[in-house]
């Protein structure tokens, strides 16, 4: 029986034998002390090699594969395998955890790397004595904060963390295959570099997004595997690769290889001082200077102690040292000047498993032997290993024998050998079976060896001789396991792989059957997992085998157990029950193989399978605990609730019944408030359909919470406190109440949405905290006084918090979660930051508690658990309560910080108190009979309550207790409000404070005890168990209820506001009514029974007991009351007589129980609703069924209606009535009102009658579940209502509509949205279903079909010349205009000009900068500063897409900085995610980039008041909401902003934290609450007719007034959230824009309308937009509409649809362009004039422009049609022009006349030219057509011929240079020659390549293969132009991409430049004349046409 508890001794760790070299690398180093780190197994190791000692660092549940130490060498970071794999950051000296970062990475953290922080201090102490020591921990403690780690996931994740914080900084997927290495420039900031499989990545930091840029290995060396790698200065990084190179790269190229550094691959490069150190494959080490010149060379395979594939996979040097790590599991350390002597500091097995453990029997020796057939013999006191001997084969088992002479070694081939101990000669080698050995043993008295094997066999052989085979044993069906003998040597008994237990005779092997035959044997070693004495070592459930050794200690009555889990166990023995308690120590990662005590029992010696490393635990038994305390609790991250036995304790008795109920409860729910969005969503079809009809508008009057009754005491603690001033705070259901007791008022928190589960109070007594239940439960921490939430936090914790306490200081908040592992998590509440999170306990958690004094500690306790925490980075370590032998580990319900930081008092659920010393158990003192619930510290003392309802007050140490006071009905003083239902209730809460102690109590009382005695109740609800029953007085205001609590209950609603009587009940009720007169109270009890009372002194009048089942409703007739309806659950109505007390009829007919009964007002009929939803009618008094019409029904008049069914309130059921019901309504007695309340705890208003489906409603929130009951008062004053198991009674205030103009009303208009959205725009519908390219993901522009170029197959050509040949020279491919110049190739384009503005679906996006002298707005994917004044442009070109919103910061302290949000696709956080680019519009460097998780795009961005938030909206399926902390790149807060598209989101200008988004039929009010965004809904009011339209812009006023543009041309007007008027007909259509001027509040507004005499599409008004000045836009359209407007000095900024953007003067409406583009379909005509600096573009918008190169305008026509295709004619004297409807036209450039036009096709011209000589025309259409028409014959256009057989529509043609040719390119890849003006096709090839051609435009062609690059599945290059002088090539495609090539270029893949600039695609590119300019005009890109002049850089534009 003695396993019911722990064996009181222990295991300490004190050696570990390894090192672990495989599979790992760079995981060795020195340490500022001199020391040695490294791991093994899940264990950090330091070891000091002077004084040859270990320490242990064991945060660690897993293996450990990775290792980083900190640049000042005293930090170190290690990485873990495992489902949930973290970091632990710790110190090498304390061995303490300094930080744990986790729930980032899956599977296992593969390399780690620490950065300097800037303050790189070169602290180079030598450490020679330790105060030093600790100086620089510090010193490195207050500097360096960041790590990267990477990830062994599929996307093999880089994240960077602020490790002191715990915090993630940044995150990005690595690569698609391993990475190897990473590390952090040290000389650079903010850059890593990353290596791995055929890849290399140099990454930069910036904001949150790190983006990496591949290394370019170009043809210095070949592509391959990267192994390892080390920066330097200058931008250089050395990397060492898998062929033995070493690679030398110079930013992201490499620029040269260092050939044959090792003769394999290089696993480790390490710098320092004084170089670098590489190692290799090969076993050398190198040493290398720092400009990487080698200096020496170490071969570790020529070395005494090497020997043949020694690999090195570590290498660390630093001095004159240099330390080695290989891959077979040894450290060897070198002393430069004696290179040729490594010394080898540690040794262990390598390759393959470990089982083969024994010990010597007289010796401390250990001997293990392993699957890399090594046995080796360790020396358990010098800690080294002694001998070492290879075998032939893998060894699986060993034995030593008695006398230690010989060792016995079982071989993995079923052989075994035995060897010499002393010298490890072989004796003998036998081999008799064909299987693994599995464990040998020799016999106590030496004679005999048993051999066990795989096949189930034991063979016996005789040691004398000569090992021949004296006996076998057959008895088991599976292979053996463990073997004993007794201590006579003359039984043998084994295990086998069944778990079987079989018993043998020696020598010979017969089977004992009889077990009373072995029955008094002693065994001489037990080291079998099953029998008897071992039974306990199982789980009491559980049949797995996954116990791998036993070793049994007979003189220490201890066991010691390994098992799968890498756990060493310590049980008492024997052990006879199964699920015996133990001590249990980690270390070993995974299966931990064997295990054996030392021949004289000080050691344990355990051995890892796969970690290959054997554990040294010293053993300390019992009497020496008592001096070794401080080996107490092992610190542990591991959850050591794995097995939670962990078993100091023994079994704890029987739990008190009160605590036995509440951890029963369940808090878990069918539907979570959180649910309701996405049900509704998922109703949505269902609802549309029904409300095609106009749906019944919501009630005038609203309701508002005056008094509550009740307090939650059942099932919590320490949940009620005094305020600063003297108020009461507690919860009760949803709601926090704060209480003033003289008075009798109270106030109320109404901001949580389900029940409240703890409280806690700040230390200032001002703010509440308190913790609900949920799916994602919140914390809300609030004002006492003004009741607004200041902060919520939510995020870490599963279905409720039950348990929050706030620090000393007020700044931090800790909480509990009620999860299963019952999570702990420490926040930093004001920023709604989570510090640290850990797992508690898998048991209930009653408190936490944080330390007073440090504020990284605190406490928790609960069931058999009391636990001490520190916080360490992100995580927090727990230590358990140390018991000894003062007690048991008992439940405990609360505890309490004494005088110092170390002293904590917890109360126990057997009525004592703990008083514990740090983590120990120093005594304990009686206090209560029962648990102790509830104790408070003093300044002088303790007070204390327990279950037996008494307080007692105890002096400063629990020595004395000073007084106690009990809590009785006598004690009660006159003033209670109430009475006390019992003596002595149980005591949950106490609190003082204003000279009183205050009590809550587990019937829901709160009492206030004077100090002297009396006790005066203030507050009081039902107990615990449902209530349901409520009635209200005829004519007085008071009201009962009767609950399963046996309780029937007056109350007062007057406001008095008490419980004026209570009877107890010998049932508990679900119903009651009050008759007519008032006289009598009838009430149903849930046995069948009911009774009638005297309503004055509760005594029985009658009862009846008629029916089994509950009784749920009761009703007396109208008028005088002579009948009672009596329904039950037995679905019948019983009619009773009340005078004559007879049943005088029965209701039958209905198919399920009866939920609702009603009479008609004459008392003759009654109205049924049952479970089925069926409703039912009766005549009465017999009980009549009825058939009654639905016309019919709806004339009867009612005596009451507390009906949920019926076509009068088929409105009151939810769009997702299937998850919810309806459980009560009540009528007002002017049937006006229905208030209803249903399931989810919603109470809600509805107009009556509420016909029709989903009917609109007022929302309240308060009762936490389901709303058993409503009732409104006799004058419809109040209405009451019942929280079912909430147990309150809420009581609310009827407010007509009069009255709601003064006060903000609380409530939702409706689930639903408004049908109405006050009209259509087509500009507004456009932009909200857009959807947005994204050029990563971008497909063809043209409809191409056919292989692609690249891909084809070349045909031979039929002239292919020798190289040297007497033929003429083949003629230029191009006809050049090389007048005397030099030709150069062109170099480098740079981006000089962009012609377009994106107004088309952005607004607000064009700002003043400068006071006005720049502008700045986008197109593409370029920011653009514009000078008004020059019109010079500069550009930001960091996106890669369409920037979709731009803003400017306006806070002084940010001046010029701009953020800009573009398009993305999905939010994996790689560099094609969405992203917001902070920026400085002067130098345009980069401040920030937040890449974030709105996936497709970012459309709004906002600057806070103090510039230091940003605010961003994205275009995802919620139109997520969040907030950043822009220069740290940190996400604040998110959540989803509403399902239809939000246009803009905007910060009020003078905060932080409220914010407004308006949007399809939305606009939303917001406020920041720490990490939690909260919303209102815009409230239409009672401003008639009203409604919610689609709202399109946003601006402020002063006194909190908000002003809304409409699509209805409307602005509304909002104070607070609350519409208070509309400025109708602000404009005529649409309200895009709108701006508040900072400085003088004047607001600018711009609309869409037709320009006329009073109105224009821009107006400036007054601060309160009552008054306005319209301006006119003089752009010559129809209509304008507006996109953007600013104000500056005297100036707006106007920003149009059209792509104009415009600034009006404010003084004399003068209008100037500033710039204009395209504005709708892309641009695809590009033309530059032959001889001067012009260009033309054409474009779907039906003009065509003239542009000069310096960026004006010059001119524009419109054409009527949109134009596809432009071209000049040699002279520059004509432009000839393609539409998209088949026709082209002539103009003369002079007059702009027509000179001719035609209509020959109905499909678009693609393009067109005009020959060299001007004869002809060529017209190419998409009706695969050329067309030729001669232009001497005049402008009559009459075509003289076609080209026939073109395969596909036509994309570009060149003439020859003698006009005799037409090269032709078309839509399936193919280029054909054409002769002019014939049409003849041209095949003979060398006649097309002797050709000269005037221009080259085409993208296909043996001379352009090279532009065609890999990438092009989906996408295509689309256009191309080769510069006049011939040798250069431009080209650009379907990604945006402007590129530069050579021409020609016939090798595939050529090598080019390229530009960004355009989004998604190019559509045409040309060079100006004299080749100075390159123009590119994009298509999808907002129109943009970008001009690049040829300079030094790469450029690019493009727009959305």
């Amino acid at each position: 029986m003695a396993a019911r508890s722990a064996p009181s001794c222990h295991l300490r760790l004190e050696w570990v034998y390894g090192y672990r070299g495989h599979q790992c690398r760079n995981n060795l180093y020195y340490t500022a002390a001199k020391e040695i780190v490294y791991f093994v197994a899940g264990v950090g190791v330091v070891y000091s090699p002077r004084e040859h000692r270990q320490k242990f660092y064991r945060g660690h549940s897993d293996d450990i594969i990775s290792l980083a130490l900190h640049p000042e060498r005293v930090l170190v970071a290690t990485g873990q395998v495992g489902k949930e794999p973290y970091i632990c950051v710790w110190d090498s000296y304390t061995m303490q955890t300094v930080s744990v970062l986790k729930d980032i990475h899956t599977h296992g953290i593969a390399c780690l790397a620490f950065d300097l922080d800037g303050q790189i201090k070169k602290l180079r102490l030598r450490l020679n004595y330790l105060p030093q020591v600790t100086q620089l921990v510090n010193e490195t403690r207050a500097g360096t904060q960041r790590l990267v780690s990477v990830g062994l996931d599929s996307k093999n994740a880089v994240c960077v963390w602020d490790w002191k914080r715990g915090k993630v900084l940044s995150m990005a997927p690595g690569h698609t295959d391993r990475i190897f290495d990473i590390s952090w420039d040290l000389y650079q900031p903010n850059k890593l570099v990353s290596c791995g499989v055929k890849h290399i990545k140099f990454w930069s930091l910036c904001g949150n997004a790190l983006t990496p840029k591949r290394g370019v290995f170009g043809k210095t060396g070949d592509l391959q595997t990267i192994l390892c790698l080390a920066c330097a200065r200058d931008e250089l990084t050395y990397s060492g690769a898998l062929s033995g190179d070493i690679y030398v790269w110079k930013g992201i190229n490499l620029v040269r290889t260092i050939q044959g550094a090792h003769t394999a691959g290089i696993f480790s490069m390490n710098a320092c001082e004084e170089g670098f150190a590489t190692g290799g494959r090969d076993g050398c080490i190198r040493l290398w200077d720092l400009t990487f010149k080698p200096i020496t060379v170490i071969d570790l395979r020529e070395t005494d102690q090497g020997y043949k594939g020694l690999s090195v996979r570590s290498v660390c040097w630093r001095g004159d040292h240099i330390l080695v790590g290989t891959q077979d599991s040894e450290i060897f350390e070198i002393v430069v000047h004696e290179r040729n002597k490594p010394f080898l500091i540690m040794q262990g097995h390598c390759e393959g498993e470990l089982w083969a453990l024994a010990v010597h029997p007289n010796k401390p020796l250990a001997v293990t032997g392993s699957d890399d057939r090594s046995v080796r013999i360790w020396s358990l006191v010098d800690h080294a290993l002694i001998a070492r001997c290879n075998m032939e084969e893998p060894i699986r088992c060993a034995a030593v024998n008695v006398d230690g002479i010989h060792l016995a070694l079982g071989m993995k081939d079923g052989s075994f050998t035995v060897l010499r101990v002393r010298d490890m000669t072989e004796v003998v080698h036998i081999k008799d079976r064909k299987e693994a050995i599995h464990e040998l043993k020799y016999s106590p008295d030496g004679t005999y060896l048993a051999v066990g094997c795989n096949d189930s066999s034991v063979d016996v052989y005789g040691v004398a001789q000569r090992y021949k085979k004296v006996g076998e044993c057959v008895g088991s069906l599976s292979f053996i396991t463990h073997l004993d003998w007794s201590s006579d040597s003359r039984y043998l008994q084994t295990n086998d792989g069944n778990g079987k237990r079989h018993f043998y005779r020696m020598p010979g092997g017969k089977e004992v059957t009889n077990k009373e035959d072995v029955k008094g044997v002693h065994w001489a070693s037990w080291t079998c997992v099953s029998g008897l004495e071992v039974n306990g070592i199982w789980p009491k459930y559980s049949d797995i085998n996954d116990i791998n050794s036993v070793d049994g200690n007979y003189i220490g009555q201890v066991l010691v157990t390994a098992d799968d889990y890498g756990i060493i166990k310590l049980f008492r023995y024997p052990c006879l029950r199964k699920g015996a308690k133990f001590k249990k120590y980690f270390g070993h990662s995974a299966h931990v193989t064997n295990v054996r005590w030392s021949h004289d029992y000080q050691w344990v010696i355990s051995i890892g399978g796969a970690d290959h490393s054997v554990f040294q635990w010293k053993f300390i038994p019992e009497r020496k605990l008592k001096d070794a305390l401080h080996i107490a609790p092992q610190e542990s991250l591991a959850d050591s609730n794995s097995d939670e036995s962990d078993s100091d304790m023994s079994d704890v008795p029987e739990l008190d019944s009160e605590i036995e109920q509440e951890t029963q409860l369940t808090y878990r729910r069918q539907v979570y408030k959180e649910d309701l969005p996405q049900l509704k969503e998922q109703c949505k079809e269902k609802q549309k359909s029904a409300t095609s009809k106009r749906r019944q508008q919501a009630p005038g009057n609203s309701i508002r919470l005056h008094f509550v009754h009740g307090y939650r005491g059942y099932d919590c603690r320490s949940n009620l406190f005094y305020t600063q001033i003297g108020e009461i705070v507690y919860h009760v259901a949803a709601v926090g109440v704060i209480y003033n007791r003289q008075q009798n008022t109270q106030r109320f928190y109404l901001g949580h949405d389900d029940d409240i589960l703890c409280l806690a109070i700040h230390p200032l007594k001002d703010y509440v905290a308190t913790g609900q239940v949920g799916r994602d439960p919140s914390i809300h921490i609030w004002d006492t006084e003004t009741i607004k939430p200041l902060s919520i936090l939510k995020g870490y914790h599963q279905y409720g918090v039950c348990a929050v306490d706030f620090s000393a200081d007020g700044k931090r908040l800790a909480s509990v979660g009620i999860d299963d592992s019952h999570t702990i998590v420490l926040w930093d509440w004001r920023k709604g930051e989570k510090l640290s999170i850990a797992r508690g306990s898998k048991d209930k958690i009653f408190v936490v508690k944080m330390n007073p004094y440090v504020p990284d500690k605190l406490i928790t306790a609960g069931i058999k658990h009391m636990k001490f925490w520190r916080r360490a980075g992100g995580g927090l370590i727990g230590r358990k309560g140390y018991v000894g032998t003062l007690g048991k580990n008992d439940t405990m319900m609360c505890a309490v910080y004494g005088w110092t930081e170390e002293m904590t008092f917890s109360g126990t659920s057997t009525g004592d108190v703990c008083i514990w010393r740090d983590v120990f158990l120093v005594k304990t003192v009686k206090a209560h009979d029962g648990p102790v619930f509830s104790m408070h510290a003093l300044e002088k003392g303790f007070v204390t309550g327990g279950k037996d309802g008494v307080v007692a007050l105890w002096d400063d140490s629990f020595e004395r207790c000073l007084k106690t006071y009990a809590i009785k009905r006598a004690a009660l003083a006159p003033g209670s409000k109430g009475l006390l239902l019992e003596d002595n209730p149980s005591i949950r809460a106490i609190s003082l404070g204003h000279g009183h102690i205050l009590v809550g109590t587990k019937n829901g009382e709160i009492l206030e005890v004077d100090k002297s005695g009396p006790i005066t109740l203030l507050v009081q609800g039902h107990m615990e168990g449902e209530v349901w029953g409520l009635a209200t007085h005829p004519y007085l205001p008071i009201c009962a209820t009767v609950s399963d609590d046996k309780t029937l209950r007056i109350w007062d609603l007057s406001p008095s506001h008490c419980m004026l009587a209570v009877r107890k009940l010998k049932k508990g009720g679900r119903c009651c009514c009050f008759s007519p007169d008032g006289k009598a109270l009838a009430v149903g009890l849930n046995d069948g029974s009911f009774l009638m009372a005297n309503a004055d002194t509760l005594e029985d009048l009658v009862s009846f007991h008629h029916r089994k089942d509950i009784i749920s409703d009761i009703q007396f007739s109208p008028g005088s009351g002579k009948y009672l309806a009596v329904a039950s659950h037995d679905s019948f109505v019983d009619i009773y007589n009340v005078i004559s007390s007879k049943r005088v009829g029965i209701c039958k007919g209905a198919t399920s129980y009866i939920t609702h009964i009603d009479w008609d007002s004459r008392g003759k009929l009654l109205q049924v609703n049952t479970g089925a939803k069926e409703q039912l009618f009766f005549e009465a008094p017999r009980g009549k069924k009825q058939t009654i019409p639905i016309v019919e029904v709806e004339k009867i008049s009612w005596a009451s209606w507390t009906s949920v069914l019926g076509v009068c309130c088929e409105g009151i059921w939810p769009v997702i009535g299937e998850v919810t019901d309806v459980t009560a309504s009540c009528l007002t007695s002017d049937k006006m009102v229905l208030a209803t309340g249903d399931d989810l705890g919603f109470v809600k208003l509805f107009r009556y009658p509420a016909k029709g489906k989903f009917g609109k409603f007022k929302r309240y929130v308060a009762h936490s579940t389901h709303v058993t009951n409503v009732r409104w008062t006799y004058d419809d004053s109040m209405l009451v209502t019942l929280g079912g198991a909430d147990m309150s009674l809420m009581v609310w205030t009827n407010e007509m509509e009069s009255y709601r103009e003064k006060r903000i009303c609380d409530s939702e208009e409706s689930d639903t949205d408004s049908e109405e959205d006050g009209g259509y725009d087509s500009d507004v519908t456009k932009e909200n279903e857009i959807s947005y390219n994204i050029r990563a993901l971008s497909t063809n522009i043209r409809p191409m079909f056919g292989i692609k170029p690249h891909l084809q197959q070349k045909e031979p050509s039929v002239d292919e010349r020798p190289p040297v040949s007497r033929a003429p020279p083949q003629p230029e491919k191009l006809q050049t205009n090389n007048v005397g110049k030099k030709k150069r190739p062109i170099e480098d384009l740079v981006l000089e000009l962009v012609f377009g503005y994106r107004g088309r679906d952005c607004r607000n996006n064009v700002h003043y900068l400068n006071d006005g002298d720049d502008i700045i707005y986008h197109t593409a994917s370029v920011g653009i500063l514009h000078n008004v004044a020059t019109g010079t442009q500069s550009f930001y070109q960091e996106h890669n897409d369409d920037i979709l919103c731009l803003t400017v910061n306006q806070h002084p302290k940010f001046i010029n900085i701009v953020a800009t949000g573009q398009v993305g696709d999905s939010a994996d956080m790689s560099a094609t995610a969405p992203s917001i680019h902070i920026w400085d519009a002067v130098n345009k460097q980069t401040l920030s980039i937040l890449r974030c998780y709105h996936s497709k795009g970012v459309c709004s961005v906002s600057f806070s008041a103090t510039g230091k938030l940003l605010l961003s909206v994205g275009l995802d399926p919620e139109h997520t909401i969040t907030i950043w902390r822009w220069q740290e790149g940190a996400k604040i807060a998110s959540r989803a902003g509403h399902n239809q598209r939000i246009f803009v989101a905007e910060f009020r200008p003078d905060s932080d934290t409220q914010f407004v988004s308006v949007g399809v039929k939305h606009v939303k009010f917001w406020t920041l609450a720490g990490r939690a965004l909260l919303s209102k809904k815009g409230l239409l009011s009672t401003l008639e007719d009203a409604r919610m339209q689609t709202m399109l812009a946003v601006a402020f006023g002063a006194n909190n007034l908000t002003f809304t543009g409409t699509i209805s041309g409307d602005v509304c007007v909002w104070k607070d959230h609350i519409l208070c008027r509309v400025v109708a007909r602000a404009h005529n259509g649409p309200v895009f824009a709108m701006y508040t001027t900072l400085r003088d509040g004047l607001i600018v507004t711009g609309g869409k309308e037709r320009p006329s005499k009073e109105g224009g599409a821009v107006k400036l008004w007054d601060q309160e937009l009552r008054r306005c000045r319209a301006f006119r836009l003089e752009t010559g359209q129809v209509t304008d509409c507006v996109r953007s407007v600013c104000r500056g000095k005297g100036k707006i900024l106007v920003g149009t649809r059209n792509a104009e953007i415009i600034e009006v003067g404010e003084k004399n409406a003068a209008c100037n362009v500033l710039v204009s583009g395209h504005v709708d379909g892309p641009i695809w005509g590009l033309a530059a004039h032959p001889s001067r600096e012009l260009f033309l573009s054409a474009a779907e918008d039906g003009t065509v422009r003239l542009w000069d190169v310096a960026g004006k305008m010059l001119n524009k026509v419109n054409l009527g049609h949109a134009a596809r295709t432009v071209c000049y004619s040699p002279e520059g004297d004509m432009v000839a022009i393609g539409m998209k409807n088949g026709e082209f036209m002539i103009l003369l450039v002079s007059s702009l006349k027509i000179w001719g036009k035609k209509r020959d096709r109905r499909c678009a011209i693609h393009d067109i030219r005009f020959s060299p000589d001007s004869r002809y025309l060529a017209v190419g259409s998409n009706e695969n057509s050329v067309d030729f028409y001669d232009l001497m014959l005049g402008p009559t256009l009459n075509r003289i011929s076609y080209c026939k057989d073109i395969p596909s529509f036509v994309i570009q043609m060149d003439f020859s240079a003698d006009s005799r040719y037409l090269q032709v390119s078309s839509g399936c890849y193919k280029r054909h020659v054409y002769e002019v003006p014939s049409g003849k096709h041209l095949l003979d090839h060398a006649a097309i390549d002797r050709i000269t051609w005037a221009s080259w435009t085409s993208i296909l062609g043996d001379e352009v293969m090279g532009i065609w690059s890999r990438h092009a599945e989906k996408a295509d290059v689309t256009c191309a132009c080769v510069s006049h002088s011939g040798i250069s090539l431009v080209t650009g495609d379907d990604f945006g991409m402007v590129k530069l090539f050579d021409f020609p270029c016939p090798e595939k893949f050529a090598k080019h430049k390229r530009f960004f600039g355009h989004s998604a695609h190019v559509t045409n590119i040309r060079f100006t004349s004299g080749d100075r300019h390159v123009i590119s005009a994009g298509g999808d890109d907002c129109r943009s046409v970008m001009s690049w002049p040829q300079k030094s850089r790469p450029l690019l534009v493009k727009e959305p």
